[in-house]
């Protein structure tokens, strides 16, 4: 999105085997958020930073405290020091350090508050889920719709989503980028709001083979996530992510048409160009 309009772009790509190439058009610096060299010869020269790092499980020394905190603070240093201009962070929808909140929203609020006091220029963003291609969760309930005779549902399925296509969030932060005068914090979600019966519905659609959903207890729901947490990165649902499912993730202050003037793609329209 930055590349197709006219801008330099610089990328922070973890080691890897073979080393990572460059995408036509991207300047690919080697590296991580604890390799400070690497850092500094991201942020050189740059007019804004746009941060996306972000994980759902915690995997060794990835934990959210690393990732989520320390990460943001390093990286904002780094920002500082080489006098960048603008810092334009990703959260999380639901993000808050309150009771009973998840350790992802926590961290993700931690770091939101980093950013605040950085003394940088910053929008912070807030989106809903993030359809497209890579959303794995989704892709995950397709093949379900595709395979299995029922569809689970946790609940009664009426918690809030909406999702929002991954285009329209990556306009929002390319413009966010390119206008210094905005400041603040900004939810991001698509043009509806979906209870989860509806999105496991519209998934079903889009694949052109709708199961039938069967509800499942919240506290068989949590059981089974409870247990899941043992496998680690491969669990299919920790109880961290589904109680931020049953939280919900509408956007009621979405300001992707108000404030950015992009008119946001139906999430069954968004599914239809990649699950189809």
């Amino acid at each position: 999105m930055l590349a197709r309009r006219g801008h330099t772009v610089r990328a922070l790509v973890r080691p890897s085997t073979p080393p990572p190439t460059s995408p036509p058009g991207i300047e690919v610096v080697v590296g991580d958020l604890a390799d400070h060299a690497a850092l500094a010869s991201l942020v050189r020269h740059a007019n804004a930073v746009i941060h996306l790092v972000g994980i759902i499980v915690e995997t060794g020394g990835a934990t959210f405290q690393s990732v989520h905190v320390e990460g943001t603070r390093r990286l904002l240093g780094a920002a500082r020091e080489g006098s960048v201009e603008r810092f334009v962070h990703m959260s999380a929808a639901g993000a808050r350090d309150a009771p009973g909140a998840t350790p992802y929203h926590r961290t993700k609020w931690h770091a939101e508050e980093l950013v605040r006091g950085s003394g940088l220029s910053h929008v912070v963003f807030r989106p809903s889920i993030i359809s497209g291609p890579e959303n794995q969760p989704i892709r995950t309930l397709a093949r379900l719709h595709r395979w299995s005779p029922v569809v689970p549902v946790f609940g009664d399925g009426s918690f809030p989503t909406q999702p929002v296509w991954i285009e329209d969030v990556a306009l929002a932060f390319a413009l966010a980028a390119e206008r210094p005068g905005l400041v603040g914090a900004f939810e991001l979600g698509g043009p509806e709001v979906l209870t989860y019966e509806d999105f496991l519905l519209a998934i079903g659609r889009a694949v052109g083979h709708p199961r039938p959903l069967m509800h499942v207890p919240l506290w068989l729901a949590r059981a089974a996530a409870g247990a899941f947490g043992l496998l680690g990165r491969f669990a299919p649902l920790t109880s961290d992510q589904l109680q931020m499912l049953v939280e919900g993730s509408a956007t009621p202050a979405n300001a992707i048409d108000t404030t950015f003037g992009i008119r946001p793609v139906r999430f069954e329209d968004g599914l239809q160009r990649y699950l189809t």
